[in-house]
């Protein structure tokens, strides 16, 4: 039995589909009862747990053989990441409790990074979990992928892909989501010592100019990238609704400036099968349906 945190969610949902299409038994972790019920029809067993609620999440990971951890994402935290802060305690806790024989952690590219930005949640669950007496691993993706749904209407609509990452030529290490859960389900049912971590992207780096010709091409019109002035950054984020904005912004400078990278050699990340055409595809298809 495989526990899994975060299963309504794409990353968390490819990780069970995978686990059930090997066979595999999974209990899925949910806040509400209602969201499980389309995963109790698959025939998962599920349990009713709060990220933040360790007494609920010890009792949700009592008696699996792993456990997926998958914190859910703040883009506009406190001051402090107070919301990463609680949740990273609770899990600690409950994995204590519960004792699961092995556990992979979403992580992400760049927990390494001494400079504080955004993904520095990431960089508290790792430093609290790895100081566990558990076998713990800590997966770490590129750039999703599907970020891209963002910018298929603007693309549709006026022909620009506004970027933030920059230079437009760059390419950035990126990967699809159905990938991250395969390595992810792979993890879990590894015979033998976990790694720490295990970074990953997909089969080619992409820049923003690759990403607009992709929609150019799924649009059949043309796309042209244009970055997003830096000092135009802060007023249109609050202008979004972000009240915190700084931590994205640091995220995105460490992209663009490169201190957000992978930490290990080029040759050790693994990499992913799915391509930027293919993600694209099935991010249209139901506009296209539509």
């Amino acid at each position: 039995m495989h526990a899994i945190t975060g299963i309504t969610g794409q990353v968390g949902g490819a990780v069970a589909r995978s686990l059930l299409a090997q066979g595999q038994r999974v209990r899925a972790v949910v806040r509400d009862a209602r969201k499980g019920e389309a995963w109790a029809a698959l025939g998962c067993e599920v349990a009713v747990a709060d990220i933040e609620d360790a007494s609920a999440l010890a009792h949700a990971f009592h008696g699996v053989a792993s456990a997926f951890i998958l914190p859910p994402p703040v883009f506009d935290p406190a001051p402090g990441f107070v919301e990463a802060r609680a949740v990273v305690a609770a899990v600690r806790q409950a994995l204590l409790a519960a004792r699961p024989p092995r556990t992979v952690c979403l992580s992400t590219i760049g927990a390494q990074a001494a400079q504080q930005n955004l993904l520095s949640q990431r960089t508290l669950m790792e430093e609290a979990l790895a100081a566990l007496p558990l076998p713990v691993c800590f997966l770490r993706p590129g750039w999703f992928l599907e970020n891209l749904a963002w910018d298929i209407a603007p693309a549709r609509e006026s022909g620009v892909l506004p970027s933030f990452l920059q230079p437009l030529d760059r390419p950035v290490p990126m990967v699809a989501t159905q990938d991250v859960g395969a390595l992810a389900a792979e993890l879990l049912q590894q015979a033998g010592d976990l790694p720490r971590v295990v970074e990953l992207e997909g089969p080619q780096r992409v820049s923003p100019r690759d990403l607009a010709a992709a929609l150019a091409a799924a649009l059949q019109r043309p796309v042209q990238a244009e970055a997003v002035r830096r000092e135009d950054w802060e007023a249109l984020f609050r202008s979004q609704g972000m009240r915190n904005p700084l931590p994205r912004m640091r995220m995105l400078d460490g992209f663009n400036e490169g201190w957000i990278r992978f930490e290990g050699p080029d040759a050790v990340v693994r990499k992913g099968r799915t391509g930027l055409a293919e993600v694209l595809r099935g991010l249209m298809s139901p506009g296209i349906q539509a």
